[in-house]
């Protein structure tokens, strides 16, 4: 199992050069991979695009990008040309995002979310290997090729919490990419339902990239609580809530991996156990214990 890490959304004039500290410093860890969200701050595959071509040596990846806002051949344009700056190294995760944000914000309708997933793919994917498209389906059309150029394969991840989308990950892509998705729920449902897929279309062993937050600390109760507060939003959207409610967690705070430096590295290894190829630690804690965090996932890597 592979080590990476997520990273803190920085902002301000100087964000991008933030940015590529921290994915220097990532690399200098020995870590994998990093990984950064999309959300309402810094475009992830520009940023990526911008800071990371300053930082050789590891892969860098989307967790995630929305699919409603962008055609798919804008995406595949987009990601081709990160993939350029960044001699091959981009992992694409993509994701429906939630209705919420797709149509209370940008005014998107969220209806029949699998059969667009699974249209956006017969676009996306033939354009990212470099084949032109003729699609027409209920929910996109596309007539288009691109001259963008392809540095080598752009793995593709899609963020797959349902059974449908577990299927299509399994299926058509090569993995999923995992958000406030317990170990247990990891282990005995995501894990069997995407290698299920995958088998039974002849793909290879797909790869299951799961993000959670840890902490390291002789405060695990105090750490939960924190985590309460930064992750509550995530407790409250449908699709976070199914995995937390099939976990038997109440609260985001009852999935953080967190203890002493023995507990945490017992929990990270139950994950590799479990089936999953890349755990990308969402580090939240402050102080001394993001240090003994930080100096325990080094030493993992190590």
């Amino acid at each position: 199992m592979r080590i990476g890490t997520s990273q803190d959304e920085p902002a301000g004039p100087d964000a991008l050069a933030r940015l590529r500290d921290q994915l220097q410093r990532a690399a200098d860890d020995g870590f994998a991979s990093a990984w950064m969200s999309n959300i309402f701050g810094l475009d992830a595959l520009t940023a990526l695009a911008v800071a990371g071509s300053q930082v050789p040596g590891i892969e860098l990846g989307t967790a995630v990008v929305p699919t409603y806002p962008r055609h798919p051949a804008v995406l595949a344009q987009q990601a081709l040309t990160t993939a350029t700056a960044l001699g091959g190294r981009l992992a694409l995760g993509i994701g429906l995002s939630h209705k919420i944000v797709i149509e209370d914000m940008y005014g998107y309708s969220f209806d029949r979310p699998a059969r667009h997933m699974r249209e956006y793919l017969s676009v996306l994917l033939p354009l990212l290997d470099g084949q032109p498209v003729s699609f027409e389906g209920e929910t996109l059309r596309a007539s288009i090729g691109l001259t963008t150029p392809r540095p080598g394969p752009v793995p593709v991840l899609l963020a797959a919490l349902g059974p449908q989308m577990l299927r299509l990950a399994g299926q058509r892509t090569d993995g999923t990419v995992l958000w406030m998705t317990g170990p247990a729920t990891v282990r005995d449902y995501i894990v069997p339902a995407i290698t299920e897929a995958a088998e039974a279309a002849g793909r290879p062993r797909p790869r299951v990239v799961c993000l959670l937050p840890v902490c390291v600390t002789d405060d695990p109760d105090g750490a939960r609580a924190r985590a309460n507060r930064v992750f509550a939003i995530y407790g409250q959207l449908p699709s976070y809530r199914a995995m937390l409610d099939k976990e038997g967690a109440e609260q985001p705070g009852d999935i953080v991996l967190t203890g002493d430096e023995d507990a945490v590295a017992a929990q990270i290894a139950a994950l590799d156990e479990a089936g999953v190829t890349d755990f990308v630690a969402a580090q939240y804690a402050r102080g001394a214990d993001a240090e003994r965090t930080r100096a325990l996932l080094t030493s993992l890597i190590s």
